[in-house]
């Protein structure tokens, strides 16, 4: 048996070193790599059954085309030249009938390698095709109001926990999604920190926490305003580091926070009066306290409100002034890589963009020219996009020829013309950097790939040859494309040893050896951006009450589940069985006062459609909230996917996607209209 140091490629902050018995070629354990510090010597309870991932007999292992209907999932077998000689003839068709914007290529996040990741949408820059704004599904939303307020820098090192007595966790289940960061917390709380958790759902993490404080969807940013507020009252901002490494406080303290006074944000948020001053208190008085910030809160109309305005609490009390302490969001910002070389080798500086979040409408009424083909790798749209029903309209088109490179039948797949075998993350090889720490580290192949199936990185690359594309980026070895990745790095990135790379193991960065440091163009934590100014949007945080005349009683809460938390694991059956059936939880009076009872089939509907699971009752959830975990495939329900009630408009900032401002309602599905 060998043993294979390598690299978790799953989205997730924690980007773990691994190590991997294979043998006979086969995937026989996995398990976390013990001279990683922040890894630890422990995978996660996903990753652990990777084995039944990568060799499960659901697996794509040769080139398919379609034989049914779109949608239908019928295919047969055809070869890898046939299957590549069918794109290049139709894709050079529709450039020659309507011009190179009327393809799409769609790659995102379900592979997290640099090389495998952005290569394939390299090639489609270099085509000139219209070209895909990504991420606005999950980070773009709090990613522009992370550097409207901080700049193009990291947060504080995660593993600096340990050092620290306070530890917020907000709008983060870190025992889900961040699972090494939470057993550093559980090492400092064994030193005496505290843990507070805030979130509107009892999370696995608020349920271990020391408190859980539970305010409403979407009125994140007003809490973070009152704690502001009453440590303004309370003298415990320090006035010194406001003047010294922040601009704009003092607008802020004088036009904004006498708005957001104990009782006013107790009226918003849904909490008590005594728990939101005694929040302020306890973090006021910390000696040195840290915020894990997650995104989630971003994902609705003020997510940009919601980030700023936490994001600014340690300034407030002088935080980002010490080592370790702040704020813990994207460290990937801070680490200094510039990504040109492998993202955008040449093709028009500007052309047309499709929002990931809009793809619906794109395919359905993008015109001058339609969109004709389209090329997903690396994602599910039929399942992860909003208005997900109006994504498989578009999907459906005869005349939209689509490619979908995947290791399963997604359900983005079904609907595909052609159906490609991709090789998973340990059966390829790759560089990572991670977005909850500060490391870097090379992933080399731990096995053979299953079948026939291909990296995204020679599927790019022969797709190049066979189109006539010359970057050199498409002849490059991998380590010539990691060669690439570093060749214009500053920072702490241009300081590591591209030639000793494939042998390093996890190399540790330091962005910030004698404290958090800001991007903005003031050089300061800026509590009042002229960046928003311009550009007419709130210049200083604020929260205010986006309550439409919606007639649907209950806000949708989405959140990842904990053996499902992307559909990448779909394909795992072990941890379907684990997951379980995808479920609505409603607090027990929402559960009252419509007849239902733990275990029903259950409608959720709104005016964009319906979708029926079943019904899990539980306080884990305050009344007013329908909450899903997961974003699971439609077959996994009773019929339907979730986003199919979730509508496209974009956030406030970072035009990001906004799940958490869905409304909808929660009624009985009667037996006749259940499926037999």
């Amino acid at each position: 048996m060998s043993v294979i140091r390598t690299v978790c490629a799953h989205d997730c902050p924690d980007m773990c070193s691994l190590l991997a018995h294979v043998e006979d070629g086969r995937l026989v354990r996995i398990e976390g790599d013990p001279d990683q510090p922040f890894t630890a010597g422990f995978a996660c309870a996903k990753v652990n059954r990777e084995p039944e991932l990568v060799h499960s007999p659901e697996r794509v292992l040769t080139p398919l085309r379609r034989v049914g209907a779109k949608g239908d999932g019928r295919f047969a077998p055809v070869s890898w030249d046939a299957a590549l000689d069918e794109i290049v003839a139709r894709w050079t068709g529709i450039v020659r009938s309507d011009g190179p914007l009327a393809i799409l290529g769609y790659c995102y996040s379900a592979h997290q390698g640099q090389l495998n990741r952005w290569v394939p949408m390299a090639l489609f820059h270099a085509l000139g095709t219209t070209r895909l704004l990504p991420g606005t599904v999950c980070d773009t939303c709090a990613d522009v109001a992370w550097d409207m307020t901080l700049g193009g820098v990291g947060g504080a090192d995660p593993e600096a926990v340990v050092d620290g007595d306070l530890v917020v966790a907000w709008s983060a289940d870190l025992v889900t999604t961040n699972v090494h960061f939470w057993a550093k917390v559980e090492e400092a709380r064994g030193r005496g920190a505290t843990l507070i958790v805030v979130d509107p759902r009892r999370s696995r993490t608020a349920a271990q926490a020391d408190w859980h404080l539970a305010p409403r969807v979407g009125t994140d940013a007003a809490l973070a305003l009152g704690v502001m507020h009453v440590l303004a009252r309370e003298g415990l901002a320090d006035r010194d580091y406001l003047a010294r490494a922040t601009l704009g406080w003092d607008r802020l303290e004088r036009d904004v926070l006498p708005r957001f006074t104990p009782a006013r944000v107790a009226e918003i948020t849904g909490l008590a009066v005594t728990d939101i001053e005694r929040f302020a208190m306890t973090y006021g008085r910390a000696r040195h306290s840290l915020i894990r910030l997650g995104t989630g809160m971003s994902r609705h109309r003020q997510g940009g409100q919601s980030i700023r305005a936490v994001a600014l609490l340690p300034g407030v009390t002088g935080m980002y002034g010490h080592r370790g302490a702040g704020t813990v969001f994207v460290s990937a910002a801070g680490m200094g890589f510039d990504y040109s070389a492998i993202r955008t080798p040449s093709g028009p500086a500007e052309t047309r963009v499709v929002n990931h979040s809009k793809l619906g409408e794109a395919l359905l009424e993008l015109r001058d020219p339609p969109i004709k083909a389209l090329f997903v790798a690396s994602n599910n749209p039929a399942v992860t996009c909003p208005d997900s029903g109006r994504v498989r309209r578009g999907l459906a088109r005869e005349d939209l020829f689509t490619v979908v490179h995947d290791p399963f039948v997604s359900d983005t797949a079904r609907y595909a013309d052609l159906v490609l075998p991709a090789a998973l993350y340990l059966e390829t090889e790759d560089i990572y950097r991670s977005y909850g720490a500060y490391y870097v580290q090379f992933g080399p192949r731990a096995l053979p790939a299953a079948g026939e199936a291909w990296s995204n990185v020679r599927l790019a690359q022969e797709l190049a040859r066979r189109l006539g594309v010359t970057d050199p980026l498409f002849t490059a070895s991998t380590d010539a494309l990691v060669g690439m990745l570093f060749r214009n790095a500053t920072g702490p990135a241009a300081a590591i040893d591209v030639t000793t790379i494939r042998e390093a193991g996890p190399i540790k960065l330091d962005p910030y050896p004698d404290g958090q440091r800001f991007g903005t163009p003031s050089g300061k934590l800026e509590f009042y951006s002229e960046r928003l100014a311009r550009e007419g949007l709130p210049a200083m945080p604020d929260w205010w009450d986006e309550r439409d005349g919606e007639r649907w009683p209950l806000r949708l809460l989405t959140a990842p589940g904990y053996f499902q938390s992307h559909t990448v694991f779909s394909g795992n059956a072990a941890l379907r069985r684990r997951e379980g059936e995808p479920v609505c939880v409603l607090h027990p009076d929402e559960a009252r006062v419509r007849g239902l009872a733990d275990g029903d089939a259950v409608e959720l509907v709104n005016d964009l459609g319906r979708v029926r699971m079943r019904l899990s009752v539980g306080d884990d959830v305050g009344p007013g909230v329908a909450l899903v975990p997961g974003q699971r495939p439609a077959a996994e329900a009773i019929e339907g996917t979730l986003n199919a009630l979730c509508d496209d408009r974009l956030s406030d900032l970072g035009a990001g996607a906004t799940y958490q401002s869905t409304r909808l309602d929660v009624r009985r599905v009667g037996p006749s209209l259940l499926a037999p």
